[in-house]
């Protein structure tokens, strides 16, 4: 006599006879502990974060409302200090059109000579490792005292250009005296400082299928069509996410220009540019309290133009997709 089938318990019906698994307090204190030990690991990068990021950005929104000079008490005087650098400093505008200028200059063009050196680096002839290394070490000291110093000697009127065009029968050029030559000092410095995006284009150029090169050859395309129909198609995420690090750090420079001008921004403020003017406010004229009224425009200005970015990324980035 057959056996009757066991039975199948009805969607939505508990069966009595599956245990269902439950969390025991031994458990929850493992899980407890865990926890503690990750929150140890990052309390140090937490607590530098809340101390000299967190509670200093809302200090400095709180400054940017006051007249703030540091030495004395802060008076609140709500919008004044955003009417003052929209309507009464024309430095402030200078500074302003000076930064643009040099992101919209010194960016693409380091990004350009950045993937044509990484394009250069990528292949595995002898010694390319060291040339990769040497070609990244700008970027390391780039930012740095030492190399804005060595740069304004360089082009100083007694420096080592002037010299060199005079041993070849050249008058002395004022590279740093002349308004229309001295921006493009710092943008050649600018320019000189690749290596970190340089290795970022290289990774992504690593991550390109060989196939798809063998297959535009059989198809005849030359080298300037593969760049353009394979290379570049396939390197836009990396391009964009250079081009948003760049100009947030463009927007930011700093260093080259105080130390090559002397703090000024001279010659007639072509090289003014928007960080060097904040901190002549705050720390030279000691008004803290409109120094941080420009700090929050600038980031206002930075976090525009990103979403404007990623905006309009989705027009000529293009993202592998995978199907499955």
């Amino acid at each position: 006599m057959d056996k009757p089938a066991a039975a199948v318990p009805r969607p939505g019906t508990a069966d009595d006879s599956i245990a269902i698994p439950r969390s025991t307090p031994r458990k929850r204190k493992d899980f407890k502990q865990s926890n503690l030990v990750g929150y140890l690991f990052v309390s140090p990068w937490l607590l530098g974060f809340l101390l000299f990021a967190l509670v200093p950005m809302a200090i400095s929104l709180v400054l940017a409302f006051t007249d703030y000079d540091i030495l004395g008490t802060a008076n609140f005087i709500g919008l004044d200090n955003f009417k003052r650098m929209f309507f009464e400093d024309p430095r402030y505008w200078r500074s302003v059109v000076a930064t643009f200028r040099y992101v919209g200059i010194a960016v693409p063009l380091r990004l350009a000579f950045a993937l044509m050196v990484a394009m250069l680096l990528n292949s595995y002839r002898r010694g390319v490792y060291w040339y990769r290394a040497a070609y990244y070490i700008p970027s390391i000291i780039g930012g740095s005292v030492a190399v804005a110093v060595m740069w304004r000697q360089l082009f100083g009127v007694d420096g080592l250009i002037n010299g060199i065009l005079m041993a070849m029968g050249i008058e002395k050029v004022g590279w740093l005296g002349n308004p229309k030559i001295a921006f493009w000092t710092l943008i050649l410095l600018a320019v000189w400082q690749f290596g970190s995006p340089m290795l970022i284009f290289l990774a992504g150029l690593r991550n390109i299928p060989s196939e798809l090169y063998e297959a535009a050859s059989i198809d005849g395309a030359n080298g300037f069509s593969k760049f353009f129909r394979v290379t570049l198609p396939l390197l836009t995420p990396i391009i964009f996410f250079n081009l948003i690090m760049q100009v947030i750090s463009g927007f930011r420079v700093f260093t080259q220009a105080f130390i090559v001008t002397s703090g000024t921004g001279n010659p007639l403020d072509t090289n003014l540019f928007y960080s060097l003017y904040l901190y002549n406010r705050a720390f030279t004229t000691f008004q803290m309290g409109y120094a941080s009224a420009m700090a929050w425009v600038l980031l206002i200005i930075i976090a525009v133009l990103t979403f404007i970015s990623f905006k309009l990324s989705s027009f000529w980035v293009f993202y592998e997709t995978k199907e499955g």
